[in-house]
């Protein structure tokens, strides 16, 4: 008789962004971007600089909840998500806490991408979906035992989900996904003509 056992689950958290607690207008949140990165010059410079595809405010400004409350909001919403997805991880955080570390807007136009990456120096990251127009791209999730498979052949295409080596999490406007920070992963090409916007963000174990 053959025993089949599934290791090392990586968990992703999805849930709408509103709480009983805190609730959350997406118009009055993408308003605010776009208002936030036209008045942004060093951010503008900065992705000019750094050809990037579109606007961020990851290099510019580490204050969004001081100046705006509906930042401020968000991140009330965003800590009782944490506090949720720490419980499922079974994390033991002892005696400190889950806290946020940086938060950042992006505005991808037509064009834009996100490259393949992780998130250093942090333990969650997340992401909450501010406008996501019909075609928009998801969000692409990478396998992380891949760079260790060296010989292994591929799956076959009706794979089981949890044995797929990318997944693909299609997100709309008030939703926000949790996840490991060590998790790689990537926002294919923006292929619509209209801008899609989220906002970022990442939680260390002070």
């Amino acid at each position: 008789m053959s025993d089949i056992t599934t290791l090392f689950v990586t968990r992703l958290y999805r849930s709408a962004i509103s709480t009983d607690k805190t609730s959350i207008d997406a118009g009055e949140l993408e308003t605010t971007c776009y208002s936030i990165a036209n008045d942004d010059e060093a951010g503008q410079n900065w992705c000019e600089e750094n050809d990037f595809p579109g606007y961020t405010s990851y290099a510019s400004l580490d204050d969004l909840p001081w100046r705006f409350p509906i930042f401020k909001d968000l991140v009330d919403a965003l800590d009782q998500h944490v506090a949720k997805f720490a419980a499922d991880l079974q994390f033991d955080l002892g005696e400190r806490e889950l806290k946020l570390n940086s938060l950042w807007i992006n505005i991808l136009p037509e064009g834009g991408i996100h490259t393949s990456h992780i998130h250093p120096h942090s333990v969650i990251s997340g992401t909450t979906y501010v406008s996501m127009p019909e075609g928009a791209p998801a969000i692409k999730f990478e396998d992380p035992r891949s760079a260790m498979m060296m010989a292994a052949p591929p799956r076959t295409v009706d794979a089981r989900p949890e044995q797929r080596l990318f997944h693909y999490e299609q997100p709309s406007v008030g939703d926000v996904l949790l996840w490991e920070s060590w998790l790689r992963h990537e926002v294919p090409m923006n292929m619509t003509e209209e801008d899609r916007i989220s906002v970022s963000f990442n939680y260390g174990w002070a």
